[in-house]
């Protein structure tokens, strides 16, 4: 051979160098870029390293992305099986190539090919390509190129990862999982020997073929591991004594709704393709917070109420910590509600409260109309179908009340609302104002669970920062929760004066009246326990019992729960406080307890003086409370109620200088409501007095005294009647209100008598369609006149 190449190399040096060099390069690029191209499944872990879910790679195949490290059980148990000189040789066992050799001429066939792990790892790299001595020849060149490359516990990872494990199981913490149910680090001696044993012949593991070669081989791993040192004989004969698993196993699939939308919004987190992903996620927070939703699910099924979700946000991490975004085994399980748009009921209502605080338009003591109400067509309900005549705004709030809140949206302004939810973050509420009407408060537009229960985390965190920016803001607080765990930020936060949402004192104005709700199946007394959790909540119902919503905040959680039928069935028990509160406060008992509340924000609050019962800027004649208020509160509207009264000396007359001795008139002060909202609001308060009528020979000071109002219909309007089947029109019912009890009041209709009324002033009227004149007049001469014109509706 000399003879030959050296010449050549004399003769043609030039030619010999380029060619050792080439030779040299493809020998440093012969290596596949990247080393694996097969594409991974999409695996979700918890914050903690816990396995969530997975979904399956677009191959079909369940491999994982590459294990940062080998247990080391399978460790041992592979190289004692496969290549017990591993961290001796270079990728090339010659010991373990010439015995595969030899044994392979003695049997007359190929039953031994004498790989390496490193071989192996490169022959997998290339798609397992047929075994013969060309691809053979290539595998070894390979593997030593790969040793250069890379250490040792590299190329384990990657047989690890990549070693086929039976049927569409690849990679060991797949066939970890699969096979036993646990992390591969949490595998016995038994069951890694039996993974170390199993990609020699992946076939083994399906039921119905040889298990017992299967049982065999791993059994005699297991001896050499003892006869080499690894394990002791008590060790060897418990590993021993365990059966192979009988099947796979489901995957866990603690969160499966957030692993399909991480891997819908994989572009807008960076979430690499087919990776895996560290949530933020509490294990075992998660496994509790589905167990509760489960129990529900259960309980309400009975009523065909199938459907439920909730999530939890750590507040000051933003972070979401428990994710079930429908009940398992519920028809549409597949649907994620925390993001389906569903109509929101009252949930709304503390938003708008808290704008009217912040802007000056309202105190939580403030009083607001709850009587009959009808605008422009809409006539909105109370829940219980009662009405307050006038009502606290706090008590409004707490109670849920529809009739106030729609007066308050009215004052505040629908489209300046509107304009503020979608400030605050709400996706789904994108039509124009109009498009909703008064309505929105009361459920006329979809919201998600998500975007609400992070609007509302958002609050508390903006509170509780209130010291900590020292009265400043970061609109950074408004941002919405994330359920992919990344490294903290170092940089601090933009901060401004003035609030770019909502402002502290409104914020804790509003969480103070949501803390005042009572909880479900309370008697009003739970606060006075010292071991009672102190959470603000809200609840809401949407029109037609289809959506029952909850949402509660502390300082460090917010909870948000959704209850009903995913395909919008109503069913009767769907109502906030019954179906969704319970489930609200027993996920808050699976948090750890907090003993503190918010801080008030000292800074943005002020002592204010306000009447001490219409709750607005006091006049001259009014009786005072000292209250914190917000930093707008100067604002706030005086009060028009409290009124200077001239008396008889007996109190049974009002009486001016026309009619009485100006020496003997008697001055006090009366808390005095329109006839209609006295009439609801002194059934509800019995020491509301009613102004005394004026003596019939003094002349009345005002148009304002008149002491009857209509209630139905308002004032001069058009009311639209149906028309029977029969073509006659319905009736119309007019309500009338009294200041005073057991009047008389006379009707008249179009200049006819039609009747009178005692005590309850209502008429049932049926006129023709066209315009008509009402005319009432009680026993002391006091009349009231409207014109109407009814308008014929046929449904046709």
């Amino acid at each position: 051979m000399k003879r030959f190449i050296l010449p050549f190399l004399r003769t043609y040096p030039k030619i010999s160098i380029a060619g050792i060099f080439l030779l040299l390069l493809a020998y440093f690029f012969c290596l596949p870029q990247p080393l694996f191209k097969t594409p991974l499944c999409l695996v979700l872990e918890s914050e903690q390293g816990q396995l969530l879910g997975a979904k399956i790679a677009a191959d079909g195949q369940w491999r994982f992305p590459a294990i940062d490290s080998v247990p080391e059980k399978f460790e041992k148990a592979l190289l004692e099986f496969e290549d017990h000189r591993f961290y001796q040789h270079p990728g090339i066992d010659p010991i373990g190539l010439g015995r595969a050799f030899w044994q392979n001429i003695r049997n007359r066939r190929i039953v031994s090919g004498g790989s390496t792990i490193t071989m192996q790892v490169m022959r997998m790299a290339r798609g397992n390509k047929s075994r013969n001595f060309y691809q053979k020849l290539i595998e070894m060149i390979m593997a030593t190129r790969l040793e250069l490359g890379y250490s040792k516990q590299q190329i384990l990872q990657f047989y690890s990862s990549h070693a086929p494990f039976g049927g569409n199981v690849v990679g060991l913490e797949a066939a970890s999982w699969r096979y036993f149910g646990k992390s591969p680090h949490l595998l016995s001696w038994a069951e890694a020997s039996m993974l170390a044993v199993l990609p020699n012949s992946p076939g083994l593991i399906h039921p119905g073929r040889n298990r017992n070669a299967l049982l065999q081989k791993r059994n005699r791993l297991l001896q050499r591991l003892h006869t080499n040192g690894h394990i002791d004989q008590f060790t060897l004969e418990l590993a021993t004594e365990e059966p192979l698993p009988q099947h796979p196993l489901p995957l866990p699939q603690l969160a499966p709704h957030l692993l399909e939308r991480a891997h819908q919004e994989r572009g807008r987190y960076e979430i690499p393709q087919n990776a895996k992903i560290k949530s933020t996620l509490n294990a075992s927070l998660q496994a509790q917070v589905d167990k509760t939703i489960q129990r529900y699910h259960r309980l309400m099924a009975y009523n065909e109420v199938h459907n439920l979700a909730a999530v939890v946000i750590d507040i000051e991490k933003n972070e979401v910590i428990a994710y079930v975004g429908n009940a398992a085994g519920a028809p549409s399980e597949a649907v994620d509600i925390i993001t389906a748009p569903r109509s929101t009921g009252s949930i709304l209502k503390p938003f708008l409260y808290a704008l009217m605080i912040q802007e000056g338009q309202l105190h939580p003591r403030t009083l607001v109309r709850d009587v009959p109400t009808h605008l422009s067509g809409y006539r909105p309900e109370n829940f219980h179908k009662d009405y307050d005549g006038m009502v606290t705004a706090q008590r409004a709030l707490i109670r849920s009340l529809n009739i106030p809140m729609v007066n308050l949206l009215q004052d505040y302004g629908l489209e300046k609302f509107h304009y503020q939810l979608n400030k605050f973050g709400f996706t789904t509420i994108n039509n124009p104002p109009s498009h909703y009407g008064l309505p929105l408060i009361l459920g006329g537009a979809e919201a998600t669970l998500w975007d609400l229960t992070n609007v509302y985390a958002a609050m508390a965190r903006t509170l509780n920062h209130a010291y900590q920016w020292d009265a400043a803001y970061a609109k950074s607080d408004f941002d919405k929760a994330t359920f992919v765990k990344s490294p903290p930020s170092e940089a601090a936060p933009m901060l401004q004066p003035t609030p770019p949402f909502l402002s502290t004192d409104a914020i804790w104005l509003t969480i103070e009246t949501m803390r005042q709700l009572e909880r479900p199946g309370s008697t009003g007394d739970w606060q006075s326990f010292s071991s009672s959790r102190k959470i603000a909540w809200k609840t809401g119902t949407s029109f037609g019992f289809r959506d029952a919503w909850a949402i509660g905040l502390s300082p460090k959680y917010a909870v948000g729960v959704w209850v009903g039928n995913a395909d919008g069935e109503g069913r009767p028990g769907i109502i906030g406080v019954q179906a969704a509160a319970p489930v609200l406060f027993d996920i808050f008992s699976l948090l750890p307890y907090e003993k503190d509340w918010f801080r008030p924000p000292y800074d943005a609050l002020e002592k204010i003086t306000l009447c001490s019962t219409s709750g607005l800027r006091p006049n001259a004649h009014c009786p005072v409370d000292t209250v914190w208020g917000g930093s707008n509160s100067n604002r706030i509207a005086s009060c028009t109620y409290h009124q200077q009264v001239h008396l008889s000396p007996n109190r049974e007359w009002q009486v001016n200088s026309s009619c009485w001795p100006v020496s003997e008139i008697l001055h006090e002060t009366y808390f005095i409501l329109p006839p209609v909202e006295e009439f609801y609001y002194k059934s509800k308060n019995p020491g509301y007095r009613t102004l005394p009528p004026f003596q019939s020979d003094c002349t009345s000071a005002s148009a304002n005294d008149n002491p009857m109002q209509l209630i139905y219909p308002e004032n001069s309007t058009k009311i639209y009647v149906p028309v029977n089947l029969d073509e006659s029109m319905s009736k119309t019912v007019f309500k009338l209100a009294h200041r005073q009890e057991n009047k008389k009041i006379h009707w008249h209709l179009d200049q006819a008598y039609i009747g009178t009324t005692v005590d309850f002033h209502n008429m049932e009227l049926q006129p023709d369609a066209g315009k008509h004149h009402l005319a009432l007049v009680d026993e002391e001469g006091n009349r009231l006149e409207l014109d109407f014109e009814i308008i014929a509706r046929t449904d046709k």
